[in-house]
């Protein structure tokens, strides 16, 4: 078969790289399509082995718009650069939110300096009592660098949908509790939802699943 004139133009002006280089371009196309499919080979999250669940990935609990207890308005974006362990419940709660609380002062201190970067999050399923002062006061007696996170009824129940987290308002006699579910959301320095630690885990389990994704 001869060749046209435009073939030959065309092959003399076309570069061609030494074997060697084009062998190296191949190995670079390669790798790049081994990082895509293989984050855990080239650096993205590697994979995890957890008490707790893993919720690498999942699509949900990506923000929130939220007001402190000084009436800022917060979201999870601002805290990039920090895990964050965060926790649904109500300052009222007779037993599973003080449990969950204390055990995340516990995890901050078994964490040792990289409990210091930990930010711990409350938010409340019950801003009809949880005022600011009464949130506010509750978390700090806890770790005055726990924050203190409420919204109208509204917003409370969007967030919570948006976070998966269930909860209803009982009544007990003159007054009410509210049940909810009792996972600990954490989220990586990316922002990233990464685990649920369950509420039977043991501080040290915690912390053994936390440092995972430092």
């Amino acid at each position: 078969m001869r060749t046209s004139r435009i073939d030959q133009a065309a092959a003399v002006s076309a570069p061609r790289l030494p074997a060697p280089i084009e062998l190296s371009a191949r190995r670079r196309i390669l790798a790049g399509l081994a990082c895509a499919g293989l984050l855990s080979a080239c650096g993205g999250q590697r994979p995890l082995s957890l008490h707790g669940i893993n919720l690498t990935g999942r699509d949900f609990a990506r923000d929130f718009q939220l007001l402190d207890p000084q009436g800022r308005e917060r979201r999870l974006a601002e805290f990039r650069g920090r895990p964050v362990l965060l926790f649904f419940g109500f300052t009222q709660c007779p037993d599973v939110c003080p449990t969950a609380l204390t055990r995340a002062v516990q995890i901050r201190k078994l964490l040792g300096a990289q409990g210091e970067r930990l930010q711990v999050i409350f938010v409340t399923l019950d801003p009809e009592r949880d005022t600011p002062s009464v949130l506010d006061t509750y978390v700090r007696a806890f770790d005055p660098g726990f924050l203190g996170l409420y919204g109208d009824a509204e917003r409370t129940a969007r967030t919570a949908k948006d976070f998966r987290v269930v909860y209803a308002k009982v009544p007990t006699g003159a007054s009410y509790t509210i049940d909810h579910s009792a996972l600990s959301y954490v989220f990586d320095a990316e922002g990233a939802l990464r685990i649920a630690l369950r509420h039977e885990q043991s501080a040290q389990h915690c912390v053994d699943d936390i440092r995972q994704i430092l």
